[in-house]
């Protein structure tokens, strides 16, 4: 069977505003059309609901940026990775200016564990961002 013969095509209802600001993306992005974003999308979107919903083990990149002078922070964050050593695999330290600190961690752990470690490192008081992204094989 020939890969085009198992494509199907759908129409999707969009507001006129929220397509052009897709579009723009799109070209940003360097998408060939919005047909295959809209298959990296879909891809996405599976791919978190099977990590979430499965006991697979998973892999997280958290980014947390923060202002190291606040008062404890840094013991704080090094203390939660140390209590939970056994899922963090590595971590970079980012000096980004005389105040701010960037962190990079990568987690491995069952989808729920990961989720925990990142919520707790994000919700540490003084952090001023954090983005956790996952990924299962």
């Amino acid at each position: 069977m020939d890969k085009t013969d198992s494509l199907k095509r759908f129409g999707v209802s969009l507001p006129a505003d929220l397509l052009d600001e897709f579009d723009v993306k799109l070209k940003e992005k360097m998408y060939a059309n919005r047909s295959e974003a809209i298959r990296d999308l879909i891809r996405d979107f599976l791919i978190v609901e099977k990590w979430e919903a499965s006991d697979e083990e998973v892999y997280g990149s958290l980014t947390l940026i923060y202002d190291h002078e606040k008062r404890g922070i840094s013991d704080k964050l090094t203390d939660i990775q140390h209590d939970d050593h056994a899922h963090i695999v590595s971590t970079m330290h980012i000096h980004l200016d005389k105040h701010n600190c960037m962190e990079m961690m990568a987690i491995r752990g069952k989808a729920k564990e990961v989720r925990r470690i990142a919520d707790r490192l994000i919700s540490t008081k003084g952090v001023k961002h954090g983005k956790l992204v996952m990924t299962a094989l």
